[in-house]
C-alpha cells in the first residue's frame, strides 16, 4: 500500500512536470495559439496540482486493477501496453474530436498526439517497473 501511495504521488508530480514541459515550451506555445481566445490568462496552481495528484492515484489504481489483463510477461511490457491504452483513450480520441470540431492545424494535433504518447509511455513504464510486484 505504501508503494502505491508513493508511486501515485510521484506519478502525479511527474504528470505536472511533463505537462509544464510539453505545454510551456516555445513550439507548444506557437502551435497552441489557436486556443488563445478561449485560454485562461493565469493558472490556478493549487487546483492543477490537486488534479495531477488525483490523476496519479487514479491511473496507478487502474493499472493495478487491469494489470493481469495486459499483454506481456514483464512489468515493463505491461506498463508500455497500459501507456498505449491510456494514450488512446486520452489523447487519440481527443485529437480526433479536435480535428473534426475545430479549425486546428494538423501540426497542433500531431504535436498533441506525439507528446501525449511520450507522456503516457513514461507513466506506463513507471507503473510497470514499480507496481507490478504489488498486483
Amino acid at each position: 500500500m505504501l508503494t502505491y501511495v508513493i508511486v501515485s504521488i510521484g506519478s502525479g508530480v511527474l504528470l505536472g512536470i511533463l505537462d509544464g514541459v510539453i505545454n510551456g515550451n516555445p513550439l507548444a506555445r506557437r502551435l497552441n495559439e489557436v486556443y488563445k481566445p478561449i485560454a485562461r490568462t493565469a493558472l490556478n496552481l493549487p487546483a492543477g496540482i490537486a488534479i495531477d495528484l488525483a490523476y496519479g492515484f487514479a491511473m496507478a489504481g487502474i493499472y493495478l486493477l487491469i494489470w493481469q489483463s495486459l499483454p506481456g510477461a514483464t512489468g515493463l511490457v505491461k506498463g508500455l501496453f497500459f501507456g498505449l491504452l491510456a494514450w488512446f483513450f486520452r489523447f487519440a480520441m481527443s485529437a480526433a474530436s479536435q480535428w473534426m470540431m475545430f479549425r486546428v492545424s494538423a501540426k497542433t494535433v500531431l504535436y498533441g498526439l506525439a507528446t501525449g504518447l511520450a507522456e503516457m509511455l513514461v507513466l506506463g513504464v513507471l507503473y510497470g517497473l514499480t507496481l507490478t510486484r504489488l498486483a
